[in-house]
């Protein structure tokens, strides 16, 4: 009897969670030890990331984000604090400088594709690409993405540069979020 009690306890204390957040469940993806929920936008969710800080810092500067709370739908290649962190020294504090607004937005509208590519497109638009996939970003210059290995896929910039993609397929209401491990670079 105290073993059918038992079981029965256990079984509603763990129904009961299930029951009454039945109706906002989200699957979500923790990114800088917050969850990602699909039904907000791109900055809504970035903002509770802390890994990117510098990244919604450089949106606001950048006066872009009216622009990604929009409609999209967009996929953003999302560089981490420590992305940022590796360019070098100053480089931040200087392009989020009102006077270098133009090269700011340029910098980050980089990062943006209009449409929506999680990582099963992007796999085969690389393998119908015969190892490469070509996006063109917002700001009008282009991405390259190739696979590294079975699962990993890397980004490279018009400079040369790659970044792996740390953290894959972050839906968001208006798109979806790429975690990159460093920021992109156009050519001049």
């Amino acid at each position: 009897m105290k073993r059918a009690v038992l079981f029965t306890a256990i079984l509603l204390a763990s129904a009961a969670p299930v029951f009454a957040g039945q109706a906002t469940t989200e699957m979500t993806v923790r990114v800088g030890g917050q969850a990602m929920f699909p039904s907000k936008t791109i900055v809504a969710n970035a903002v509770n990331s802390a890994d990117h800080t510098t990244l919604v810092t450089a949106v606001k500067a950048a006066g872009l984000v009216d622009t990604l709370n929009g409609p999209g739908p967009f996929t953003v290649f999302a560089p981490t604090n420590a992305a940022f962190a590796a360019l070098p020294a100053g480089t931040v504090e200087k392009l989020v400088k009102p006077e270098n607004k133009a090269m700011l937005t340029k910098i980050l509208t980089y990062h943006v594709v209009a449409g929506n590519y999680d990582t099963n497109k992007l796999r085969s638009m690389i393998v119908e690409g015969n190892g490469t996939a070509t996006l063109n970003t917002v700001s009008g210059g282009k991405l390259w993405l190739m696979m590294n290995g079975s699962s990993n896929i890397t980004v490279k910039d018009e400079k040369g540069d790659i970044a792996d993609i740390t953290i894959s397929d972050v839906r968001q209401s208006n798109g979806v979020i790429q975690v990159v491990d460093h920021v992109l670079h156009p050519s001049a």
